[in-house]
């Protein structure tokens, strides 16, 4: 039996509806195509992992990666890839919100040789963000702002997490990658000491089918932190950068709090003690 030449990294996190439907969508759009899907789930509570092994024992191409003790979609995606040979690797979400119907094009870029990686696109000409919110859209419009110094020129989506790319191209990349928060095309165009060879595809982002949406603080916190380690973390270590901020918002706050006291309360500072005058 032939190997697969594209290998499908599918990060989950509580997405066990949304398993079966992906893969018979998968096996509906890539006929003809030698490819694997493997789904690599951080633990769910909702028993995800079990569902995949159902789905691996009726379709060969279909496994599952189950990491016990460790979080993150852009670190599960980098560890799928590792496990993966085939020649060409694509990422996109367990939640059916990717067009996986744009598959098939994506890898035939790729096999023409002209590109090191293809890049579903919500934001060029044919795309679209589907029925987001005004909010969601506009988190997105600024998120997608700040990563602009650090992503080649010309690229339309830098946030998008729908993408396909040749393998030897990720293994020489992938020790240069910070693997931190939810980004990780984001931190590979960053990571490349040159610019890759890119094109993009327009697709339709979908609305969920099960399950909920993992956007949270914590995601905005990771995204911050993957921007510092990509522009600064060359020079400075990102622990050391949070850290003072950290500590300075606390010396900030703590200065505020005695001119409130001194200035407005008309408290006077004696020692450590605060005096009414």
């Amino acid at each position: 039996m032939q190997g697969a030449v594209l290998s499908i990294i599918v990060p989950t996190f509580n997405e066990r509806d949304n398993i079966p439907r992906l893969v018979e969508a998968l096996d509906a759009c890539l006929a003809g195509v030698e490819w694997e899907l493997i789904v690599v789930d951080d633990d769910s509570p909702d028993q995800t992992a079990a569902v995949v092994r159902v789905q691996a024992c009726a379709n060969h191409r279909v496994r599952c990666l189950h990491r016990i003790g460790r979080r993150g979609l852009s670190s599960a995606c980098i560890e799928g890839m590792l496990s993966s040979s085939a020649p060409f690797v694509a990422v996109m979400d367990g939640d059916l919100q990717h067009d996986e119907r744009l598959l098939p094009d994506m890898l035939k870029v790729l096999l023409q040789g002209g590109y090191d990686i293809v890049i579903g696109s919500r934001y060029m000409a044919g795309g679209s963000i589907g029925e987001w919110d005004g909010m969601r859209a506009l988190t997105s419009r600024w998120a997608t702002r700040l990563s602009r110094p650090l992503v080649p020129a010309g690229l339309t989506d830098p946030m998008s997490g729908f993408f396909a790319m040749r393998r030897e191209v990720f293994d020489r990349l992938v020790r240069r990658t910070s693997g931190l928060g939810f980004k990780l095309l984001l931190d590979l165009l960053a990571s490349s000491p040159h610019p890759l060879r890119f094109t993009e595809l327009p697709y339709e982002f979908r609305s969920r089918q099960a399950g909920e949406s993992k956007l949270d603080s914590q995601v905005a916190w990771d995204y911050c932190m993957l921007l510092l380690d990509k522009s600064v973390g060359r020079f400075v270590p990102v622990r050391l950068v949070t850290f003072c901020f950290v500590g300075g918002s606390g010396v900030l706050i703590h200065f505020s709090l005695l001119w409130v006291l001194h200035r407005r309360l008309g408290c006077s500072l004696s020692g450590d003690r605060v005096l009414p005058r």
